[in-house]
């Protein structure tokens, strides 16, 4: 059987191995596991998510509010945006889908970072764009310039703080290079662990209000999965001009989102205290560590 030529040149994205799988591969008890793999929150999600989940089991049998008012009503609260200018995916990876079907194609160019989110190459090869990286292993916005130049790319990634490295770009430095990018190049800017960026350096923060005010052409990216808690439930956003959602929301499917992840995610909103307690005990347990390696090397 022959499949679509995009799908050869592009490879499996490889998850990482639940625990489940470790314990059958090594037979290696649950409690003695500590999964690191997908970044996920090793403090789970806030007890006031469980409880509201619970509460609504009976309901599992309906479909979620398709208009997904209440949480597009909380995002616009936290973020000080309108309705209108959100989107919500499973996962923000699914918006990320959504962008390069509605922005690239097989005569378009995407660049991203050297070492980044491997579904950003993924995406696109489904629509046979070309991949264009850079040799930095960190997000050096003059060697993407120099690319951008050269390339004239439909779609630019930024991801910060960065996946899987961890590095973060000074936001002023973000809006600088996005000053000089043309209005009809999509820059997308991955803030899937941003809420850690603004609790350690104010200097690494952005906020998609002032993305979208400034630049027309940004679309931000933000998660439930990593401060929240909440991966299990696959729940995402994108925050843009009105003009960039109404191009989105051609692409999304109907029901994309769970009526219990849909719960789950206006909950943990409304629960700001377990979020930044869990981020304070991340980085708490961060220092820890390195200051042990250091100690080690100095005794």
């Amino acid at each position: 059987m022959k499949f679509n030529s995009e799908l050869d040149s592009i490879r499996t994205y490889e998850a990482g191995k639940p625990i489940e799988l470790v314990v059958r591969e090594y037979g290696i008890k649950p409690q003695d596991i500590i999964k690191l793999a997908s970044n996920e929150n090793p403090y789970g999600c806030s007890p006031k998510v469980q409880e509201a989940v619970k509460s609504i089991a009976d309901k599992m049998s309906l479909y979620p509010d398709d208009s997904m008012y209440k949480l597009k009503e909380g995002l616009s609260r936290r973020f000080g945006v309108a309705e209108n200018e959100i989107i919500i995916g499973a996962g923000s990876d699914q918006v990320i889908e959504f962008a390069l079907h509605a922005k690239a194609n097989s005569k378009s160019k995407v660049l991203i970072n050297s070492i980044t989110f491997a579904m950003y190459e993924i995406y696109a090869r489904h629509v046979g764009a070309e991949v264009i990286r850079t040799n930095s292993r960190a997000h050096d916005l003059d060697e993407f310039y120099k690319l951008y130049l050269e390339h004239k790319p439909s779609v630019i990634f930024l991801c910060t703080p960065n996946n899987p490295t961890g590095e973060s770009i000074d936001a002023a430095s973000v809006k600088e290079f996005i000053a000089k990018i043309d209005s009809d190049t999509l820059v997308i800017v991955d803030g899937a662990y941003m809420e850690y960026a603004h609790y350690r350096d104010a200097d690494k923060a952005l906020t998609p209000k002032e993305l979208i005010d400034e630049f027309e052409n940004v679309l931000y990216l933000g998660t439930f999965s990593k401060a929240y808690g909440l991966g299990g439930m696959r729940i995402g956003y994108g925050i843009a001009s009105h003009e960039i959602i109404s191009a989105l929301y051609k692409l999304r499917p109907p029901f994309n989102i769970t009526t219990l992840s849909l719960e789950a995610a206006c909950v943990a909103l409304e629960d700001e205290e377990f979020v930044q307690s869990s981020i304070a005990k991340s980085f708490e347990e961060m220092d820890r560590q390195c200051y042990s390696r250091n100690h080690r090397k100095t005794v």
